[in-house]
């Protein structure tokens, strides 16, 4: 099974339906022993130009590995279904599981429970931070004089 990055943005007016969706496609992906490795809801955001006189939209991520009958399967849903404006799937190389940029915004949210590692990898600890080490000045060098080795 490959890994594969999706998302898809969704009509205004359809945005309270987004949840029914997202249940519809993780069914979609599971019921073939496909996985869901991050699945975030970014909400409602403005598009860069507007579509069909359209100027914001519902926008959501999954990242998932599944088959390609389940990917194919999946994209004609997107296809024929009239409340999702546009749709992209990328073929990763593997799964990611960390928040994206968009999630450090505090309108999106993660749609796995809260606490619920992803179907591939069991939960992990949250490491604090390490200080970085004070930078050290670069040496200055003459072109004119050897380099020291």
């Amino acid at each position: 099974m490959r890994h594969y990055e999706v998302c898809f943005i969704v009509h205004p007016d359809q945005s309270e339906q987004v949840p029914a969706m997202i249940e519809r496609y993780r069914a979609t992906v599971t019921s073939k022993n496909g996985k869901i490795h991050r699945l975030e809801d970014w909400g409602r955001r403005q598009l860069a130009f507007p579509l069909a006189k359209v100027h914001k939209a519902h926008y959501v991520l999954m990242n998932i590995e599944c088959d390609s009958e389940t990917l194919g399967e999946l994209e004609h849903s997107f296809k024929f279904n009239d409340a999702v404006l546009r749709h992209l799937i990328i073929k990763m190389e593997r799964a990611w599981t960390t928040p994206s940029p968009m999630m450090k915004e505090e309108k999106s949210k993660s749609v796995l429970n809260p606490g619920e590692a992803p179907r591939s990898e069991p939960a992990k600890p949250v490491e604090p931070a390490k200080p970085a080490e004070a930078a050290k000045p670069a040496e200055a060098v003459n072109p004119a004089e050897p380099a020291k080795v």
